[in-house]
């Protein structure tokens, strides 16, 4: 069999991305995909604990490039860990957040030249891109009231307007440049419509490029 897929879900905060992980996974697995899911910052037991310092780390403040630098060594290990061992074996990884969070967090929310975050991306990935991206686009103010029914804030749903509108602005950015990869799902909608979109999306993904 060939490689496997990589598809990865993107979006800012209350964007519904994780609520539709697992309707994707049972939409892929009754295809008879074998479905691997996992997430960023974390995926891994040292990722899961830079996740907790990056998300929960109140104890210190963390620079800009500190930050962009462990979401890229905890990516590092979660690629050799997890991510390419699945994909080497055939199966479909479907990831909660990937590398596009790092230039629309890092590099829209806090400005670090887009540059910068590829040099790090073409080294920890080489070669390797998402096969297909769903960005679950909804404006900033419907993500934030979202969130906030949820759960305590992290560290970047407690930052301000602006910084989100950032994030979602470079999030179009990577849709307009990409448009073959990533998929704009509209997550403003209740969850049935917007399960409907993502069902479209992987099944027209499936359709163009089944094994």
């Amino acid at each position: 069999m060939s490689r496997g897929w990589l598809i990865t879900l993107e979006g800012g905060e209350g964007a519904g991305k994780t609520s539709c992980l697992s309707f994707a996974r049972e939409l892929l697995e009754a295809r008879g995909f074998e479905v691997a899911v996992t997430r960023e910052p974390g995926g891994t037991p040292l990722g899961e604990r830079v996740r907790d310092i990056l998300l929960h780390g109140k104890s210190e403040p963390i620079h800009d490039d500190t930050e962009l630098l462990l979401m890229f060594a905890a990516r590092s290990q979660h690629l050799h860990e997890v991510i390419l061992p699945a994909l080497t074996r055939g199966a479909v990884v479907l990831c909660d957040r990937f590398t596009d969070a790092s230039y629309a967090y890092q590099g829209g929310g806090r400005g670090i030249p887009r540059e910068r975050i590829s040099v790090l991306e073409d080294w920890v990935q080489g070669p390797l891109r998402p096969d297909l991206t769903l960005l679950f686009d909804l404006p900033v103010e419907q993500g934030i009231a979202r969130a906030g029914q949820r759960s305590e804030p992290d560290r970047f749903e407690q930052e301000n307007t602006q910084f989100l509108q950032r994030v979602r602005d470079a999030y179009l950015d990577i849709a307009r440049r990409e448009p073959g990869r990533v998929r704009i799902i509209d997550a403003a909608q209740e969850l049935a419509a917007v399960q409907q979109q993502v069902q479209a999306g992987l099944e027209e993904f499936v359709r163009v490029h089944g094994h």
